[in-house]
């Protein structure tokens, strides 16, 4: 593989990154928005899927950025999106406190949020189907096989 694609790999990775390591920390040090949406979405122990939702965000973020496991996060990371996609912005929100029109686009954002989730899916199956190049912790310890 060329360092040209090693260098793209890494700011992939980087951008693929980010969101997980700003909103595991964000759950982490106040979970109760997301606690509200796990219970809303009728799931038990909201609090605690809350705090397990953050750390594992934060962790595999941080996975991906160092390109440590990456293979590992990359499909973990996979599945919860989809997941996430599926049980908390496939529905129709109706908020009857809201006038018609905000309910309709918090109903667009939800689909937005879905088809993001889903996109993301996708860009973590890559990451874990190609490896995450040369410039990652996997590359230096063996444990991913570096193209010349």
């Amino acid at each position: 593989m060329s360092n040209t694609n090693n260098i793209v790999l890494l700011v992939a990775r980087i951008l693929l990154s980010f969101m997980f390591i700003m909103s595991g920390f964000g759950k982490l040090a106040d979970p109760a928005g997301t606690a509200g949406m796990i219970a809303g979405a009728g799931l038990p122990a909201a609090t605690l899927l809350a705090f397990a939702a953050g750390l594992f965000e934060l962790v595999a973020g941080l996975a991906v950025l160092v390109g440590f496991q990456t293979r590992i996060a990359g499909w973990a990371l996979a599945v919860f999106c989809a997941f996430t996609a599926f049980v908390f912005h496939s529905g129709t929100i109706n908020l009857p406190d809201f006038p018609a029109a905000a309910n309709g686009w918090i109903n667009l954002l939800n689909q937005i949020m879905l088809m993001k989730n889903l996109t993301l899916a996708g860009a973590y199956i890559l990451l874990a189907t190609f490896g995450p190049g040369t410039y990652s912790l996997d590359a230096r310890r063996g444990a991913y096989a570096v193209a010349a």
